[in-house]
């Protein structure tokens, strides 16, 4: 026999569009919080795992989208990079699409809350306190959540969605297992919270923690025993249990050894607690004066107990303090352990090793925060509570309207980053490769010696440097450059192959070849040592060894627009001319304004005695590259009555 179903208060039409209000007062306000943040250029880790991202340029390659590349970010975290595919099968790469789905969860997030902490506060538990007062309350709770300025890192950074989407199948699966209790056929909601939490499992890993949560919240709200909640909703948690076995799959096909995940990158699970007894409290901080807000406050890992003294202090009372109420006072129990259970897989023993702290992990325990400190001022003031919060609520957004605005320009938010964390070589070195991308040279070569000089043994300043002194022809120095890099750490592919390069350039073709062969025998899958060889066998005239080279690097890197049309050119020297054709075209397509690719094609269509098409590419070139002899040439030529 079915328990009969736990009902909320029953809803008249003037409260029905209170709700209605309230959720339209929400996508408003989002709207107006996040009204700056569209044009937000793709940001850090936004290059890999989108405009590098081979697995979301075809959405009807399913296998693909579902199966991304383990190295990226998104390994591992199918429904993520389907959501990234389809942003890209509607706008490419357009930058506004990526924002307003990132806006989208984020709002379907905030109405998901929304109608959780109303329907909570209609509770027995909640409702003589809060009841009345449970849509006002839970609006103004969903409202500071969402402008909240910490949010923006969730919100603003495109691939941050991860946490954001997961944080939307985590509310999503909650609200049903309350909208489950609360209906005559359960079944149907219960259905729906295990789907959700699925998603939430392909979404991202802290998921893993839900079916915890929602026991305490059923234990807390609902059944009023641990033991009660598992008896009354047995299917259900056999259901969300077995979610945990998709997580797990998602893990082991995800595992790559670039991943800063675990214990194999020299940081041990005691250095990590430690570090993380501070970055737990600094989070709640955050979450009450979000102020210096920080894209990436370095790899700072605590070697000892006295140096973080009082935060462990402060960790030992927290987590003493949630297991006491949660046996004395179940509701404010449950609000100290949604904060701590839902923050353990990054904020506990297994080590995130180069980022032991990120705002973006706030996004669902700051909700807690705000729903208790909003019913703490409720339940002390009352309704006078309301114009307070309010207030509050529009400074918040202020804030986050300016947040937004550090987004707007990567050398922008590395020169704030910067600013904050002038003792980061991460961020200096970070900094210096956006600059240097903006042809910036001597402001990039500032930066990495000044990282190099905070921190000595930071190796990637050093490639960096080596690069820069490459580019403006002083090879030798580049290759001592490399050299200190590879002392530093022998195993870094990227400086061996650079230091081939500048060898090369020097004509020390022996020693370049040791070099490259060095770097495929640790990573035959290196696309700068295969072009590398390339190049190098390409000076010895031995083009069948060069299309070799190209081509095993094309099949690792398709999107390499360099390689493209390098490969071209071989293919053109060789006598092959029509196989040159595709791979001219595709050099164009990935990078529009590559005036050497459409030459090329030019050329080689004219081999092929397409004429009128030869004149259409030639045209193109010679208007990106007006002073090329040789395109002009031809085209006088073709075009010659």
């Amino acid at each position: 026999m079915n328990p009969a179903p736990l009902s909320a208060a029953p809803a008249g039409l003037a409260a029905r569009w209170r709700i209605f209000l309230a959720g339209g007062g929400l996508v408003l306000a989002a709207l107006l919080a996040w009204h700056n943040s569209f044009s937000a250029p793709f940001i850090l880790d936004d290059d890999e795992n989108i405009l590098l991202n081979p697995s979301i340029r075809n959405l009807s390659a399913v296998g693909s989208v579902l199966v991304p590349p383990s190295y990226l970010g998104v390994g591992g975290r199918p429904v993520a990079n389907l959501s990234l595919a389809l942003d890209h099968a509607l706008g490419g790469t357009d930058v506004r699409g990526y924002h307003a789905t990132n806006l989208a969860i984020h709002v379907a997030a905030a109405l998901l809350l929304f109608g959780l902490v109303r329907r909570t506060l209609l509770r027995p538990v909640l409702q003589e306190r809060f009841g009345a007062a449970s849509v006002p309350l839970a609006f103004v709770a969903a409202l500071i959540w969402m402008v909240h300025p910490l949010q923006t890192e969730s919100v603003t950074y495109i691939i941050q969605r991860t946490e954001s989407l997961m944080g939307m199948f985590y509310l999503a699966t909650l609200y049903c297992v309350v909208r489950g209790a609360e209906s005559p056929r359960p079944d149907r909601w219960h259905i729906l919270s295990v789907a959700a939490c699925a998603l939430g499992m392909a979404t991202k890993e802290v998921m893993v923690t839900a079916p915890v949560v929602i026991w305490l919240y059923d234990r807390t709200f609902l059944a009023g025993t641990f033991i009660g909640a598992l008896r009354m909703r047995w299917k259900l948690y056999a259901g969300l249990a077995a979610t945990w076995l998709v997580l797990a799959l998602l893990l082991m096909g995800a595992m790559d050894p670039g991943r800063a995940i675990g214990y194999e990158h020299g940081v041990t699970w005691w250095n990590y607690a430690l570090t993380e007894s501070r970055v737990v409290i600094h989070y709640l901080w955050l979450s009450l004066w979000p102020y210096p807000l920080i894209l990436d406050r370095g790899m700072d890992i605590v070697q000892h107990p006295a140096e973080v003294g009082p935060f462990l202090v402060a960790i030992a009372l927290l987590v003493g303090g949630t297991a006491y109420a949660l046996w004395r006072r179940p509701v404010l129990g449950f609000a100290g352990a949604w904060v701590l259970v839902i923050l353990s897989p990054a904020s506990s023993v297994v080590p995130v090793a180069f980022q032991p702290m990120a705002e973006h992990r706030m996004y669902l325990p700051l909700a807690s925060v705000v729903v208790a400190g909003v019913l703490a001022l409720y339940d002390r003031i009352g309704r006078r509570s309301f114009p307070v919060l309010l207030v509050l609520a529009v400074l918040f957004g202020l804030l986050t309207v300016r947040r937004n605005v550090d987004y707007h320009s990567v050398i922008g938010m590395w020169t704030d980053n910067v600013k904050k964390c002038p003792d980061n070589a991460r961020v200096r070195n970070t900094l210096g490769v956006m600059l240097a991308g903006a042809n910036r040279l001597p402001e990039a070569i500032v930066q990495w010696r000044e990282a190099v000089r905070v921190a000595p043994n930071y190796v990637m300043p050093y490639n960096n440097i080596g690069q820069y002194l490459a580019a403006s022809g002083r090879q030798a120095e580049a290759v001592q450059a490399y050299q200190t890099a590879l002392r530093l750490m022998p195993d870094f592919p990227t400086a061996r192959a650079n230091l081939g390069f500048s060898l090369l350039a020097l004509g020390q073709r022996n020693e370049a070849q040791r070099q490259f062969e060095a770097v495929l025998r640790k990573d035959p899958d290196s696309v700068l040592a295969h072009r590398g060889m390339a190049q190098l066998y390409g000076a010895k005239g031995r083009m069948d060894e060069v299309v070799k080279h190209l081509t095993l690097a094309l099949r690792i890197s398709p999107t390499d627009f360099e390689t493209q049309n390098n490969l071209g050119v071989a293919l053109v020297t060789l006598g092959r001319g029509k196989e040159a054709l595709p791979h001219f075209a595709e050099a164009t397509r990935l990078k529009p304004d590559y005036a050497a690719a459409y030459g090329n094609l030019g050329l080689a269509l004219v081999g092929q005695e397409r004429i009128s098409e030869a004149r259409v590419q030639l045209q193109k070139a010679v208007r990106l590259e007006p002073g090329n002899p040789e395109w002009g040439a031809m085209l006088e030529k073709i075009s010659a009555p």
